[in-house]
């Protein structure tokens, strides 16, 4: 498998689960898990109230340290006993630089790890994605609660829109779709493309050539956002993971109007693998 170190991204608490899972991955593919455990750093105060309330804020980022690196060292307790190899560090970041600390530490890793614990800590989550996404050249991984993860999946949903991120995700997830016992090429509401008449043959084509089983879904929107659709359809066919491009159109512009990608990433059904 080319996916030989995973980083996974993980706050300071309620983490047990997510680095398990990861382990669990990294044992089925025989790979090096390594960890960033990210705490993000207290704001300083502002306003009149700075002096005032300095010696508290200072005293909260020494407890922050102190609790990141108890945390630490809870994970390598953790991971000592799986046999897999791994590595655990910690990374006090500032908000505003903590998406280039945790996509500093992915560009050492063939994918990053996203696991449900961090839904609790939006922020972070947020800043990790961010960072795995658009400062690393790496696919995200991305696993909403209730859901295990696997690089061996038997039925894989590719949502494909002829833009140049899921060509991206396409090329990354090859040796996924390959072993799969099938891959769902799916489009919504598609039009023709400038490879042929028929929407999709192209990319299936493609894909055949690797050897990969395909078969070529396209759907009515119907009224429903795109991933509205898409949810419902890895849910009918039981895909054990959807592979996508990540934002065609601005983080600025999803963020405010929103997008496929936004509402993918804070609600999709099964695991993501995501490309920019």
């Amino acid at each position: 498998m080319r996916y030989k170190t995973i980083l996974t991204v993980v706050g300071v608490d309620r983490f047990d689960d997510d680095l398990k899972a990861a382990a669990d991955i990294c044992t089925a593919g025989n790979a090096h898990l390594s960890v960033l455990v990210v705490k993000l750093a207290a704001l300083p105060p502002i306003g009149d109230y700075g002096a005032t309330f300095s010696v508290d804020w200072v005293e909260a980022r020494e407890n922050d340290v102190a609790e990141l690196n108890a945390s630490v060292e809870a994970a390598r307790a953790l991971l000592s006993g799986t046999g897999i190899s791994f590595q655990v560090d910690g990374r006090y970041s500032e908000f505003a630089g903590a998406d280039n600390d945790i996509g500093g530490h992915a560009r050492y890793a063939d994918m990053a790890l996203i696991g449900p614990s961090l839904s609790a800590s939006p922020d972070l989550r947020s800043r990790a994605i961010d960072g795995a996404l658009f400062n690393s050249a790496r696919p995200v991984l991305l696993v909403p609660k209730g859901r295990r993860a696997s690089l061996a999946p038997k039925r894989v949903l590719l949502a494909w829109n002829s833009h140049i991120e899921a060509a991206r995700a396409a090329r990354e997830a090859l040796e996924i779709m390959a072993g799969a016992e099938i891959v769902h090429v799916t489009m919504v509401d598609p039009a023709g493309s400038s490879s042929g008449e028929e929407p999709g043959a192209d990319v299936a084509a493609y894909l055949a050539r690797h050897g990969i089983k395909v078969t070529i879904d396209r759907l009515p929107g119907a009224g429903r956002r795109v991933d509205e659709v898409l949810n419902s359809h890895a849910l009918d066919i039981a895909a054990d993971l959807i592979v996508m491009g990540a934002y065609g159109h601005s983080r600025m512009r999803e963020r405010i109007f929103g997008g496929v990608t936004k509402s993918m990433i804070d609600a999709a059904v099964v695991p993501v693998l995501m490309m920019h």
